[in-house]
């Protein structure tokens, strides 16, 4: 890739009093080279983009299109691939929300995001107006993350339930493993009621997240350098069988593992935002 038209991408260290609300936060400028059939696997995080140049296009499982122009915008989680293109005109600054993070940001607005892309004016009204026109007319990335920052913070004012909390701690460090039904025993709750208020707060099921996580988990152990194949990652990460991953990654990333690992070996790590690309 000629350093002259690679995009400029910044990576923002997430300050301590936000960690428990984002995962990352970006600044991206493309200096001429754009993005043509990019796509991220099943994020696990939950993005809110301000754009300040040429808008993205972004389709959820499928090739965008000249109607999927996103200006700036907040999504939420999606199982499945996100496909990206761009003309080599655009600049953003992203915030990835963790899905708890999420809540405390948007509160019971979490579940309306689920598999969809949302402009910030008609989420946000004119606090999300606002704060774009605030961040476009700034001097400088520092500035820009001085405000965006400060916005997310001001609006962080919603606490998810502590069983909540507490059922997707232990999904996440189990990577998926941890049995639904156990957790909602050790709750208190019937596994239907912890179903239901999972949705409300994170906006898909505990199962959809498991499998996510469990997805990630064995992007992870390819990415790393299995040597075992395959085989071998379906089942360190938990799968049934290998057939059984092969149709977990044809879902949550459009392709097979095999080209999966192969687009990935040819794309700027740069973009990766998680291990499943």
């Amino acid at each position: 890739m000629d350093a002259s038209t690679a995009p400029e991408i910044i990576r923002r260290p997430v300050p301590a009093h936000m960690a428990h609300i984002v995962s990352s936060i970006s600044c991206y400028r493309e200096r001429g080279l754009g993005l043509t059939s990019f796509r991220h696997a099943a994020p696990l995080s939950l993005p809110l983009l301000i754009s300040l140049g040429t808008p993205f296009r972004i389709a959820l499982g499928r090739e965008p299109g000249r109607s999927d122009t996103q200006p700036s915008f907040a999504a939420g989680l999606f199982p499945g691939p996100v496909q990206i293109e761009s003309d080599g005109r655009a600049i953003c600054i992203q915030i990835d929300f963790t899905p708890l993070g999420a809540y405390r940001f948007y509160g019971g607005a979490v579940p309306d995001l689920t598999a969809r892309i949302v402009d910030i004016g008609d989420l946000l009204g004119r606090d999300g107006r606002e704060v774009g026109e605030k961040v476009a007319d700034a001097e400088g990335w520092q500035q820009r993350l001085e405000i965006i920052e400060a916005f997310v913070l001001e609006r962080t004012v919603n606490e998810p339930s502590p069983a909540i909390a507490a059922a997707i701690a232990r999904l996440w460090r189990s990577a998926g493993a941890a049995r639904i039904s156990e957790i909602a025993t050790d709750i208190g709750w019937s596994r239907k009621h912890l179903s239901r208020r999972f949705q409300n707060e994170i906006g898909v099921s505990p199962k959809t997240l498991a499998r996510m996580l469990r997805f990630h988990r064995a992007c992870e152990l390819a990415r790393s350098g299995n040597k075992y194949g395959w085989a071998g990652i379906a089942l360190e990460a938990g799968f049934a069988d290998q057939a059984h991953l092969a149709r977990e990654f044809r879902e949550f990333s459009g392709e097979k593992p095999t080209s999966w690992a192969a687009r990935l070996a040819h794309t700027d790590p740069r973009l990766m935002r998680e291990a499943g690309g």
